[in-house]
């Protein structure tokens, strides 16, 4: 999988739950096997540091990928998993000469002997010592602690800070990007129950799922793949984080106008188990502009469903235009069309067509790095300004396809300032015909229980070490003109 991530630029996600199934690999073995693979993965800045202190002068650099590869994954199981030095540096040096071959051998056993000599305790202190010698940057001791990029550590600092935060929760910020996220599914609506879906995961795992803290359709499963579960196959169900989930319901929920200015009531709840939606009059049009892999647009193209509304979903590049027909194949016929195109000419081509539109901007995915634990390494500072660029002109396509008293939910899995409100407010400051909601007071009222930390608005910030969702934002924002 190391290899493939490196080589190939895949994804550790899309690539380990492959292997498994091909290899047969279950149980057990398998958490063991996604623990070293995801876990070597999110710590390899923090294991590179205590690597290159022990090949005598050796720069990292200078070995072998694959070998450079074994060696972390021997050192995540001396100092990250509760495997005993002696077997760790065994199995790994077997490992090293049936991948690689002998030469390498000697020098891999030698460096995580060196590695096992001192504990993760006292390797935290001698990398960070090293990393703020003076110790007066304790962001740049946390980067490499906590195994973050120093440019991302200081972003979601700042992050932290301009959402009303304290600095102070950075590092818990840090270890919760750390850990290892349990798999969260959705119970798309009219498609399949929690109920059942419960019943499911049960019956597949041995292990009851526990009910989501913020959706209602949400279930937190303790083990088995989900890729087996009857519903999930038939795309009545799906793997998505709860951020996600509530992203799409606050746009379902958010209040329409009518086109004279007048507000729309916003509807009564309906349903029990604490599953509930908002129905709405003069409500028939929905846009995805960026609709790819599609999980978004299957809860939202389930709830269009239901409110007797229509979902068009974009995708600009048509092999993810196939997963979200995948995604969106057990919403009733005539619900969902799925488009490609690119979605900074859709509202030039469909202008004031639609009641409600998503914006799930292209971004840097820094709020799911616990979920994709390569990104953190693939992302450089230089990505922002080209994805700003992207993301304002597609916020600008969205108001434009939206009707006046239309509501746009500009989404980024990101909470990088650069991303988020800076976005959001260079737009409405250069636009009249723009307003923006409280996407917190919405956000609370499709929640089972109000999410801690919202604060007064109008955007909403969610935190994986706050909430233990993804770092997704929100705004939601009501086309006047």
């Amino acid at each position: 999988m190391l290899r493939q991530v490196a080589g190939s630029d895949a994804y550790a996600n899309l690539v380990l739950p492959k292997l498994l199934r091909e290899r047969e690999i279950t149980g057990r073995d398998a958490g063991f096997a996604t623990e070293l693979a995801y876990g070597t993965l999110r710590l390899q800045g923090r294991y590179d540091a205590v690597l290159s202190q022990c090949t005598n002068g050796r720069p990292l650099s200078a070995l072998d990928p694959e070998v450079l590869d074994l060696l972390r994954l021997g050192a995540h199981q001396i100092l990250g998993m509760r495997v005993p030095a002696h077997a760790a540096v065994s199995e790994t040096v077997a490992l090293t000469r049936a991948v690689v071959g002998p030469a390498p051998a000697g020098l891999v056993n030698a460096v995580l002997r060196a590695v096992a000599r001192t504990d993760l305790a006292g390797w935290l202190e001698r990398i960070g010592d090293l990393a703020d010698p003076d110790g007066t940057d304790p962001v740049a001791r946390l980067a490499v602690t906590a195994s973050h990029p120093e440019w991302i550590t200081r972003a979601l600092r700042q992050s932290l800070l301009a959402n009303g935060h304290t600095a102070d929760e950075l590092d818990a910020l840090l270890d919760a990007d750390n850990e290892s996220p349990r798999v969260t599914l959705v119970a798309r609506p009219g498609l399949v129950d929690t109920e059942h879906l419960a019943a499911e995961i049960t019956h597949g795992s041995g292990q009851a799922p526990v009910p989501g803290r913020w959706s209602p359709f949400a279930l937190v499963a303790s083990g088995g793949d989900p890729a087996r579960l009857p519903s999930v196959r038939r795309a009545r169900a799906g793997v998505q984080d709860e951020g996600s989930q509530l992203v799409a319901l606050a746009l379902a929920a958010a209040p329409l106008a009518s086109p004279d200015g007048g507000q729309q009531r916003a509807g009564t709840a309906q349903g029990d188990a604490g599953q509930q939606h908002l129905t709405q009059t003069g409500d028939r049009a929905w846009l995805d502009l960026c609709a790819g892999p599609g999980g978004k647009a299957a809860l939202l193209g389930a709830l269009a469903h239901e409110r007797g509304a229509t979902l068009l979903a974009n995708e600009v590049a048509p092999h993810r235009a196939g997963l979200v027909r995948g995604s969106v194949s057990a919403v009733p016929e005539g619900t969902v069309e799925v488009r490609v195109g690119d979605g900074r000419d859709l509202g030039e081509e469909m202008p004031g067509a639609f009641d409600r539109v998503l914006v799930d901007a292209p971004c840097t995915g820094l709020g799911a790095l616990r979920r994709r634990p390569e990104s953190r390494w693939r992302r450089s500072p230089g990505d922002l300004t080209q994805l700003g660029a992207l993301q304002r002109s597609l916020l600008d396509s969205a108001i434009d396809a939206a009707r006046v008293g239309g509501v746009v939910a500009y989404v980024t899995c990101s909470p990088h300032v650069a991303e988020t409100r800076t976005v959001v407010e260079d737009v409405v400051r250069r636009r009249g015909d723009v307003e923006l909601l409280d996407a917190a007071a919405v956000v609370r009222s499709v929640a089972v229980t109000e999410p801690p930390g919202l604060g007064d608005g109008p955007f909403v910030q969610l935190w994986p070490h706050v909430h233990g969702t993804d770092a997704m934002f929100l705004a939601l924002l009501r086309r006047t003109a």
